[in-house]
């Protein structure tokens, strides 16, 4: 532990003045990581959150030290890791194609909750190396984790096209390029001009056709719509 924060471990004003600041700054700088990326749950909204669960932890302390309520004190927090899990929910979606968006924010504002806590309980050291680490997986890994991807040797595409000669055009373009389909659905249209017929291709990929380089051969191809990675 550092022996700066010694002398604010206790409920004072001067602790709950800095344990309060530093949830709106650690909350903050998750949030604004988030909003940058236009994601449902970003700046104020990670802020509320930290600041929340810090007076969460703050209240059942002043109870019990302070009032001296014979209460177990981690109570409150436990109702606030388990109570964050709504508002978690509430940022993850299924798309249209059905891709799944979201798990990154609603694991940031369980991550953040969790910071709030910490630092409400005076656990300053833990709290703010917890927010750098987010913000290290969330900035840098991410880069990473789009670089490794764009090499993955299995892929899932969505794709809608105008008829039936559009899609034995995008199989020719794959034997053409010796990608191996290992599952293909396809949905035929509805009739209305706003329900294409689609497909999704499940594909075995090689080092010679990264996945951006596949998705410019379909998107050129006639009579292809709109194509995208699942």
């Amino acid at each position: 532990m550092l022996p700066i924060f010694d002398g604010l471990r206790d409920i004072t004003l001067a602790s709950i003045t800095l344990r309060m600041l530093l949830s709106v700054l650690c909350g903050g700088l998750i949030g604004i990581e988030r909003a940058y990326k236009r994601r449902p749950a970003g700046f104020r909204t990670h802020i509320l959150i930290c600041l929340g669960a810090s007076i969460t932890t703050m209240t059942s302390q002043f109870l019990y030290l302070n009032l001296h309520y014979y209460t177990d004190m981690s109570r409150m927090g436990a109702q606030v890791v388990a109570g964050i899990g709504f508002i978690g929910a509430g940022t993850i979606i299924v798309t249209r194609r059905q891709r799944v968006k979201g798990l990154t924010t609603a694991a940031g504002l369980w991550t953040a909750a969790i910071i709030g806590l910490a630092l409400g309980a005076g656990f300053y050291e833990g709290g703010i190396c917890a927010t750098v680490l987010v913000l290290v997986a969330e900035i840098i890994f991410s880069r990473i984790e789009y670089r490794i991807l764009d090499h993955v040797p299995e892929v899932n595409l969505y794709m809608e096209y105008a008829d039936k000669t559009c899609l034995e055009r995008v199989l020719q373009l794959f034997r053409q390029h010796n990608l191996t389909i290992m599952d293909i659905e396809i949905t035929r249209a509805s009739g209305s001009e706003s329900h294409n017929a689609c497909a999704i291709f499940s594909l075995r990929l090689h080092r010679k056709c990264p996945i951006s380089t596949l998705i410019n051969w379909i998107s050129a191809t006639e009579g292809v719509i709109t194509v995208a990675e699942l």
